[in-house]
């Protein structure tokens, strides 16, 4: 299996690649902003994208497509580059998949939903409240048009990451090294944390199995961001230079709106791979604090 990875830099895309190479899958990743050793540069729009295979002599069988402008509020207030950065790239590589009959993988969100009714199931009726939901939904259906194509929906995703910028792994820095810190945190959001080594390990059985089509990849935590931050900084019981205040959603600066009760049910993708070991929040932090 020859395996292209869009995005390849950052949280998810970095443990895909990690994982395919593990695997023995002939991988290679790609940055646009962030470079890395293991990465190469690539640009959706900036060439033809058969040309650039042509270039570095690979010819995929899978693209896994992980990157977008991913910050919301940001999105929020810069239309234009969110559709640049999230949209149209994916339109780019949609076209070329169906030329080339490549199978493409393209890792979605659940803030394509309102979260008025999370968890939500993969057939769940869509309507995204912010930008960035827009554009990522706008992606889901562009490539659904691809024959052979695979949609994972994620959220809250963390795990290790060279930038640390998940928020679980942020906060585990600002514990370690006792930052001084006030985070006012949302006491209404809910959602459903997931490793991004498992994210890895699941999009792998799934290519292997060659299955098409939409699958919400989620773990075994159900929690809000307060929840999550105070389950954190538990284990650094003596650690005071934190302070985390609950707050509403509605009394935060967030510029864009959130779902609030979001998540993902992976009942589909159990049903499928009930073997499958998750990695819960737990087990993240107790492997950090080892390291």
């Amino acid at each position: 299996m020859k395996v292209f990875i869009v995005g390849a830099s950052g949280l998810v895309g970095s443990h895909c690649l990690k994982n395919c190479q593990e695997n023995g899958w002939e991988t290679i990743g790609s940055h646009l902003s962030f470079p890395t050793a293991e990465t190469i540069y690539f640009d959706a729009l900036a060439q033809d994208i058969g040309e650039y295979f042509m270039l570095i002599d690979f010819k995929p069988d899978v693209i896994i497509h992980c990157a977008a402008l991913t910050n919301v509020d940001y999105c929020e207030s810069h239309i234009e580059e969110s559709y640049e950065k999230t949209v149209a790239p994916t339109e780019r590589l949609a076209s070329y998949c169906i030329e080339q009959n490549v199978k493409l993988v393209y890792v979605s969100t659940d803030y394509i939903f309102d979260g008025l009714n999370g968890p939500y199931s993969e057939d769940a009726p869509v309507n995204p409240l912010n930008i960035y939901g827009k554009h990522k939904l706008q992606g889901e259906q562009i490539v659904s048009r691809v024959k052979n194509n695979l949609i994972v929906r994620i959220t809250n995703v963390y795990g290790e990451e060279l930038r640390a910028k998940n928020f679980i792994s942020r906060l585990l820095l600002n514990l370690e090294n006792n930052d001084a810190k006030a985070l006012n945190l949302p006491y209404d959001q809910f959602a459903t944390p997931v490793y991004a080594g498992d994210i890895a390990r699941m999009i792998f059985h799934l290519l292997s199995d060659k299955k098409c089509g939409i699958y919400n990849l989620s773990s075994t935590d159900y929690i809000n961001r307060y929840q999550l931050a105070i389950k954190v900084k538990s284990y650094f019981i003596n650690n005071k230079s934190i302070v985390l205040q609950a707050v509403m959603t509605s009394s935060s600066s967030q510029t864009a709106l959130r779902p609030l009760n979001g998540g993902l049910l992976n009942i589909k993708f159990i049903g499928e791979y009930p073997l499958f070991q998750f990695t819960s929040v737990d087990t993240f932090i107790l492997k950090s604090l080892k390291k």
